[in-house]
């Protein structure tokens, strides 16, 4: 399982959220504690909003912790809007184009967990992406194929709606390859360059970690895997749910498959 972490608010530098806190998403990569895996070393990603529609984006294979660039970077940079992600691989190879966060124009997705027997229906999710977004395909993930055909399955227009007949629609490709619904377990955060938005889901008890919280001190909300320290009021993010943060504002609403 991966670990990781968005923010929406008042523009902050990355380093504050990404490598500063003590439980930090630098150290989740090394030692998580709400995860199966506690090692999530599989490469690395960014992508971060500023002064353009489109995110700017920063992916490599290396451990988190051992990046100099990904160091320096986070504290130079400050946005309003960005997603970090450590990798733990379920299986696709470490390599550059299947490190999280994916972008297709000014949308950016990134994900944790797993469907069941991917590997047995790779190829219909594939041929599920709309010719049109297909060329945005660049890894060999179930995360990314899922990104895309909610693309396709209007996730612009309807976040949760899209999210949801995506979700479903791969479940229905692995019931078809396995002939019983696969597992499924998830978190997603997404963004539009205006709004975040984070999923939580499985059809099991073993939903991943997610948790949110307010500051009064950046005005802004910090989404993530696990809470970055013990001294601030994360809330945990109940199974089933779909949240959309904009501005000051925060809506919870039911998720499910359809």
């Amino acid at each position: 399982m991966c670990r990781w972490g968005a923010y929406l608010g008042a523009p902050v530098f990355l380093s504050d959220e990404v490598t500063s806190p003590c439980n930090s998403l630098i150290q989740q990569a090394s030692a998580a504690e709400q995860s199966i895996s506690t090692i999530n070393a599989d490469g690395f990603g960014l992508a971060w909003y500023d002064h353009r529609s489109e995110p700017g984006h920063y992916r490599d294979v290396y451990p988190a912790w051992s990046d100099a660039n990904l160091a320096s970077l986070t504290q130079q940079v400050r946005s309003g809007l960005f997603l970090a992600h450590v990798r733990a691989s379920t299986g696709t190879a470490i390599s550059r184009n299947n490190c999280h966060p994916f972008v297709s124009e000014d949308w950016s997705f990134m994900h944790n967990g797993q469907i069941g027997g991917y590997e047995r229906f790779r190829k219909a999710a594939d041929m599920a992406i709309p010719d049109a977004l297909y060329a945005s395909r660049k890894g060999a993930t179930d995360s990314e194929a899922m990104f895309l055909i909610a693309l396709g399955m209007g996730l612009k227009t309807d976040p949760r709606g899209g999210l949801q007949r995506a979700t479903g629609a791969m479940i229905a490709m692995g019931r078809e390859a396995e002939g019983t619904d696969p597992l499924v377990r998830m978190t997603v955060a997404m963004s539009d360059g205006k709004r975040l938005f984070a999923a939580r889901y499985a059809n099991d008890p073993n939903a991943p970690s997610l948790y949110y919280r307010w500051s009064a001190a950046s005005k802004g909300w910090s989404v993530v895997s696990e809470p970055y320290n013990q001294d601030e009021d994360w809330q945990e993010v109940p199974s089933g749910s779909f949240c959309t943060f904009d501005g000051e504002d925060c809506k919870i609403e039911p998720f499910a498959p359809e």
